[in-house]
């Protein structure tokens, strides 16, 4: 169990993807609004995979039964009321690399259209095997040109060449996983030298099975995860969830996870404060110690 100093402070996340927070009961609710039937058994069903490949037709599945227009303007309204409480909530538009550079260029020029000073940074996620990274080295020009903050999901299943090739060709400022450098002991030196944070979410990890992928076993648990490696190596790092609703955890749960690594409590405090840190939003940062 945490300990209260711990729980009890503030955090940030900073990998958190908008359809997978979508509990089944609420996946219910926002179908039947666009005149669409799914039971919460069907979702649950969804919900349970087996490795990263059944997780992107699970994620693929779930857009298919969203507005997620009409989901982004919803939550912008309903959380204006609770940032007098503290809750400060930024966007980052993010494509899908097996769609191709075309598709994700069209996701940079909806950020630009939706023009909300809320939208602060442009990413890519899905399969990162799946196109290479030199192709969409025009969509992150675009993205920066526009001011966006740059990001990737990498060294999630691909290999530790995949977050070089992320900071060295797209200049990226922050890498969602990335567990694939502990594979490439300079890779780390790099990251912690430049002060590249990795996302790292345990529970994903485990879930997708990307975690076994990188250890090259056929299943991992909790207690292999690279977490405490990479950050006693100088390496920043923003503990988040990924998909909660979809990986059955939370931030809390992933800060237990943390702790049961063998972190620290000054380690602990260390990671709360990153969170905000590296967040795009130094006016917004709040001190964990």
């Amino acid at each position: 169990m945490l300990p209260e100093t711990i729980a009890s402070l503030p955090k940030a996340e900073l990998h958190l993807h908008l359809e997978g927070s979508i509990q089944p009961s609420t996946v219910c609710a926002l179908t039947a609004r666009h005149g669409l039937e799914v039971t919460e058994q069907e979702v649950r069903h969804r919900y349970a995979y087996q490795n990263f490949l059944e997780f992107l037709e699970t994620f693929k599945w779930l857009l298919r039964k969203q507005r997620v227009e009409a989901n982004f303007e919803a939550i912008l309204a309903a959380a204006e009321p609770f940032a007098s409480r503290g809750l400060h909530m930024n966007w980052i538009f993010d494509a899908v690399r097996q769609f191709g550079p075309d598709a994700a260029m069209r996701v940079v020029d909806a950020a630009r259209q939706c023009a909300s000073k809320s939208i602060v940074a442009f990413g890519i996620g899905g399969d990162e095997l799946s196109v290479p990274t030199k192709n969409f080295r025009p969509v992150y020009d675009r993205a920066g040109a526009l001011g966006l903050h740059r990001l990737i999901h990498a060294g999630e299943v691909g290999g530790p060449e995949k977050i070089r090739e992320a900071i060295e060709i797209l200049e990226v400022e922050r890498i969602g996983h990335g567990i694939a450098a502990i594979n490439d002991p300079a890779l780390m030196d790099l990251l912690a030298d430049r002060r590249i944070p990795l996302e790292v979410c345990p529970q994903s990890n485990i879930r997708t099975a990307a975690l076994a992928l990188q250890l090259r076993r056929d299943k991992a648990n909790i207690g292999e995860h690279p977490l405490p490696a990479l950050f006693r190596h100088g390496i920043p790092i923003a503990l988040s969830t990924d998909d909660p609703a979809m990986f059955h955890t939370t931030l809390v749960r992933e800060y237990e996870h943390a702790q049961q690594l063998g972190m620290t409590e000054n380690e602990l405090l260390r990671l709360a404060q990153m969170s905000f840190d590296f967040a795009f939003e130094r006016q917004h940062s709040r001190t964990a110690s």
